[in-house]
């Protein structure tokens, strides 16, 4: 019996054996025999068992016949109205199989849970319906309202909370997003405080412009979130562990500015939609956010910087059937019509999977 470790899509990794017959069956695949056999035992009929084994009645035809020729025994007996049955060889090689392979599955569990454990941080397995958590988007969330046929489960998530959730391997794809004027040095930095380049790839999908949501025709003319500070206007905040709260924290700093020192710095809302209805009913004076969300609620906007939006996942995910899928209707030109429909959004060059440091190519 020949053994080999083996790892399909969606099981767990195991030790596969197959059965050497030797010379005189040295030009058979005895895997896809035991495979046929097995399945006559079951159903009693070598058309019903060819179709479960995988393979045309012809094709299990031949298969025994050669074998049967090899040996010079029958495996298989043919009877008239009772169907095909496996001969008293047949059924003592799938009964000794059968019993191998039970007591070969025990004696090589602990083998299995290494081999398991050795390849868990490098693969994984893709389930069927994707887990994706993005940071919030309106051209995304729009996309899979309307959308249809999109086999995946969304979760909104701050960009630096997803993708450590990635980096855990408790989500197969994350949405983020950073400054346009970040640099190389500064994306491979960031996206390596929780993801490793030779197991992760990114796609670039956008570009959005953030900056000041503010009541319509902005009466406070607002420039910069220090106009706010210095004014003593009602701010309202993204929540922690988001990339706009992180933008949010970069632009203070640069003015010089303390949290606060800003009435509202401590209100929180989760998303870009939320931040602009907290603004149009009269909660706040200024929030931060993507220019859609301001021209869906008829607010005054002020742009401040532009960034990118994208996604990243493990290099295997994106070779994977789901992963190309998923890849294939964002490129695609039904969600890239939504993006230049939106204000504030541009498309970007549809892309393959690449390297940390292409996503500001």
């Amino acid at each position: 019996m020949n053994f080999s470790a083996t790892r399909d899509r969606n099981v767990a990794p195991r030790l596969r054996w197959n059965w050497d017959f030797g010379p005189l069956l040295a030009e058979i695949d005895t895997s896809r025999l035991l495979l046929l056999l097995t399945a006559l035992a079951d159903v009693g009929a070598l058309g019903a068992a060819a179709k479960s084994a995988g393979m045309s009645y012809r094709s299990a035809w031949g298969l025994l016949r050669r074998c049967e020729e090899a040996l010079g025994v029958a495996l298989v007996v043919m009877e008239r109205g009772r169907g095909t049955r496996l001969s008293e060889l047949g059924e003592s090689i799938v009964q000794l199989d059968s019993t191998a392979r039970l007591t070969l599955g025990v004696a090589h569990a602990p083998w299995e849970r290494r081999l398991r454990d050795l390849l868990a941080p490098v693969v994984r397995a893709v389930p069927d319906r994707l887990r994706v958590a993005a940071s919030h988007d309106l051209a995304l969330a729009d996309w899979i309202e309307h959308g249809r046929g999109i086999s995946f489960d969304l979760f909104w998530r701050g960009s630096e909370e997803a993708l450590a959730e990635l980096g855990r391997d408790e989500c197969d794809i994350v949405g983020f997003h950073l400054p346009e004027a970040w640099t190389v040095a500064q994306v491979e930095s960031w996206l390596g405080r929780w993801l490793k380049p030779n197991l992760h790839a990114c796609v670039p999908l956008m570009r959005r412009c953030q900056g000041l949501i503010v009541a319509r025709g902005n009466p406070y003319r607002l420039q910069t979130l220090a106009d706010a500070s210095r004014r003593g206007l009602r701010m309202v905040n993204r929540q922690r562990g988001s990339g706009t709260r992180s933008l949010i924290d970069q632009l203070l700093a640069a003015n010089g500015l303390q949290p606060e020192s800003i009435d509202g710095y401590a209100h929180e809302e989760f998303t870009h939609e939320a931040i602009a209805a907290t603004v149009a009913a009269g909660q706040a004076d200024v929030g931060f956010g993507i220019e859609a969300a301001a021209a869906r609620y008829d607010l005054g906007f002020v742009p401040l910087i532009w960034e990118r939006y994208g996604i990243v996942m493990r290099r295997a995910t994106a070779a994977s059937v789901e992963g190309k899928a998923f890849l294939a209707r964002l490129s695609g030109n039904t969600f890239r019509q939504r993006l230049s429909a939106m204000p504030g959004y541009e498309p970007l060059p549809v892309r393959a999977p690449g390297a940390w440091g292409e996503f500001l190519a």
